[in-house]
Formats: structure tokens, C-alpha cells, sequence
């Protein structure tokens, strides 16, 4: 398909709709991205014509359900490049899978003193689960920087591998710096080690296709809210060697064949790790999100995204009084900056607010990195695939004002 920008924004209701009188300029992508209307109806669809508890239901609401919520999986399978389904965990976003691996996994094979590398960008989300095993359990965090310019070299992550290290946890993506990571390096490298790898995949899966079976990792985890699907979404890829050495951390309905009163039967994976009733409208939102995603090819996401971030770069960089934290080879769709002088970045935020331009502001759940940077706050801007080249320019338009405002 031609990528016809105009004719995609008409599928997501919001761009149409203004902010302070001005249109609506969504730069929040990073953050949640917005959602199509084939999202929507498909969640009035869930709630008003389809809804029941999934699993176990003998009547027709709850088969119906069931089979919706199910086929997710293989879903978001396909989406990732997964040859089995049950290598799929269904859940509610990347943090709860990270969670995940940290206490059905990481808990079960680790001892006092094992390493845990990570880079310095990660999420807090793929930060504070491996501090409660520090803490808890004596488990040793070892860092790995970025450059100047915001590149993170594999081999410097594979060079931290010693006999005592037990995974290695990195975003495909950087929230903050755009930076995209040679994450299929650090899988290569690290297995000839015999090292696991956990790729945080919440903005990598966003812009660019992914493919696990290429990629190589043992785990990988998404959110939904970002994938334009419904938030409290997700899943998480556990490699079958991995699945096998994992304990269940959460205990409750589904994840069970059996309960007696000195005795539990467990289910078999992937539900052993989905105990509960899940969100099941939520979940099948994101199957349809993903299916949107697909059809319209996440290699030309990646392309058109490419365009604007070129161009993006072309107008930022050429304001001499802005600071871009992160210009690595290749980035992708996401923008961090300061403006010289005592403007904080909350004080941009606003500005552009008042001009109907959404950006993020403050540490984006990134405080190590934030430590390396030397700064305490900083803007965002976040683009997708129905972000345009006039929204650049509206953005730069913005900054210009608020230069003026702070500086």
C-alpha cells in the first residue's frame, strides 16, 4: 500500500478533535499511543454484545469469549515472529511480564552474588523488578553506558559477561534517546555464553517489525497501550528452554488442574502464568490493534516513521539554543530536549500545551539514565505512524515560542 498519512488519520477519532482551540498535535506516542476505530468498536462490541468470564463457561457468551480472548495469543505470535503460540504469556503490559521473569524465573535459578547486566537507558520497569533481587537476594546489577551521542555497542554489554552472570536485560528501544540496540548481537553473543536475554520490546515492537525466531532472545515483553491497543495489555515471549525453569509467582484460578487441601495440580504453561480472570476485553482490544498494525505493514511503519524522523532531526538540530539528547545512528521516532536557560521542561510542556501540542515532560522513568545525562527533567516528543511532517513543524513553531517565553 501507499502510505497515505491523511486517509490513516481518519481511522483514529481524537486527531480530528482540538486543544485550547488549537488542533490537536499528539506527540505523547512514547508514552500511549492513541487508538484506531476499529479498536473502539471492537471494545463496545466486547462489552456490549459479547461479554462473559472466559475458561470453563459451557454456555454460548463464555465459549464466545473464550475463543476471542485465545486467539490473541496466536495473534500476537504472528506479530512477533513466534513460531508456537504457547511460548506466549498473555498479561497486562511489560512491566508485569518483566515482573514475571524476575519472580517465576530469575528467583528460581539465581543465587547471591549472580550478575544481572543492563544498559543504562533501560525503563524503570526493567530496572526496579532486578533491585528487589538485588535487595532481597544478593544479586549483583552491573551497568553498561551509552556514548556521547547515545549508542549502546553490544560488544561492551557482551565484554560484561562473566562466569557469574545470569541474564542480561535490555530495551530493543530507548524511551528517552531513540536509540534502537543491536539487540540480535547481544542475543548471538550471549549465548554462545550461555547467558539468557530479556529484550524490553514496549517501544521496539511500536516502530519496527520484530522477529523473535531472528532476534534469538529467551524473553520479550510488550505493552498494548502502545501498540494502539486498549491499556492494561499485553503479553510476554518465554523461550520453551525458559518456560521449563520458571515457578508460577501469582497463584489463583487458571493456572491450576486441581486444589485439595495438601495438594495443587498445576495447569501447564503459558496459563500457569495467567492465574485470574484477565482482561479479557483488553486483551482481545489488543488483537485487533495488532491486526490493524499489520495491515499496514510494520516494515512500512518503519519506513514512514524513518522519513519523519530524518526530517524531524533536520528542524530540531537547527534550533542552536535547543539540546537533543540522543542523535545514535538510526534512532527512532522519539525526541528528549532542553532549551538553554531556566526553562524547566515542565514549563516548555505547558507552553506547547497551550498551542494544542501533546509532549511528555519530566524523567520518563529513566532516573539512571537521567543520573549520566546531568539533567533532572527533560521534554519528549514522541512520534507515530500518523504523526506528520506539518506536526514537526507545529512543534518546532512551539519551541520557537517558548525559546522566547524562558529564554
Amino acid at each position: 500500500m501507499t502510505w497515505d498519512v491523511s486517509k490513516i488519520r481518519c481511522d483514529f477519532p481524537i486527531l480530528s478533535r482540538t486543544i485550547n482551540g488549537q488542533p490537536l498535535v499528539y506527540l505523547d506516542n512514547g508514552a500511549s499511543s492513541q487508538k484506531p476505530r476499529v479498536v473502539i468498536d471492537a471494545i463496545e462490541t466486547a462489552y456490549s454484545q459479547e461479554y462473559a468470564n472466559v475458561h470453563r463457561g459451557l454456555h454460548f457468551l463464555s465459549n464466545l469469549a473464550t475463543d476471542k480472548y485465545e486467539a490473541v495469543r496466536g495473534t500476537v505470535a504472528k506479530f512477533l515472529g513466534v513460531a508456537d503460540e504457547n511460548e506466549i504469556i498473555l498479561n497486562s503490559g511489560t512491566t508485569e511480564g518483566i515482573n514475571m521473569v524476575a519472580y517465576g524465573w530469575a528467583m528460581n535459578v539465581m543465587q547471591p552474588g549472580d550478575e544481572i547486566i543492563l544498559s543504562i537507558m533501560e525503563h524503570h520497569a526493567n530496572i526496579v523488578p532486578w533491585h528487589f533481587l538485588r535487595e532481597r537476594y544478593g544479586i549483583v546489577l552491573k551497568w553498561v553506558n551509552v556514548d556521547s551521542s547515545g549508542n549502546l555497542d553490544p560488544q561492551a554489554m557482551l565484554d560484561a559477561i562473566t562466569p557469574k552472570t545470569r541474564l542480561i536485560a535490555v530495551t530493543h528501544l530507548s524511551n528517552v534517546l531513540g536509540t534502537k540496540v543491536d539487540v540480535k548481537s547481544i542475543c548471538r553473543g550471549a549465548e554462545l555464553k550461555g547467558v539468557p536475554v530479556l529484550i524490553d520490546g514496549s517501544q521496539g515492537a511500536v516502530h519496527m517489525p520484530v522477529d523473535i525466531g531472528d532476534i534469538g532472545c529467551d524473553f520479550y515483553a510488550i505493552t498494548g497501550h502502545k501498540l494502539c491497543g486498549p491499556s492494561g495489555s499485553g503479553a510476554t515471549y518465554v523461550k520453551k528452554e525458559r518456560l521449563v525453569e520458571m515457578r508460577p509467582f501469582v497463584g489463583g484460578g487458571d493456572m491450576i488442574r486441581e486444589v485439595h487441601k495438601d495438594s495443587v495440580i498445576y495447569n501447564d504453561p503459558p496459563h500457569l502464568f495467567e492465574a485470574g480472570t484477565p482482561g479479557i476485553v483488553q486483551t482481545i482490544g489488543l488483537g485487533v490493534a495488532l491486526d490493524y498494525m499489520m495491515s499496514l505493514g510494520m516494515e512500512k511503519i518503519a519506513a514512514y516513521e524513518s522519513e519523519l524522523v530524518e526530517y524531524a532531526s533536520d528542524k530540531l538540530n537547527a534550533l542552536n539554543w535547543l539540546n537533543v539528547q540522543g542523535n545514535a545512528t538510526g534512532k527512532g521516532a522519539i525526541f528528549s530536549f532542553t532549551i538553554d536557560g531556566p526553562g524547566h521542561a515542565h514549563d516548555i510542556s505547558t507552553i506547547l500545551d497551550k498551542k494544542g501540542i501533546a509532549v511528555r515532560a519530566g524523567q520518563h522513568c529513566a532516573g539512571p539514565l537521567m543520573d549520566q545525562l546531568g539533567i533532572n527533567a527533560s521534554c519528549r516528543a514522541s512520534f507515530s505512524f500518523y504523526n506528520t511532517k506539518q506536526e514537526v513543524d507545529a512543534l518546532v513553531d512551539g519551541l520557537r515560542l517558548a525559546n522566547d517565553l524562558l529564554g
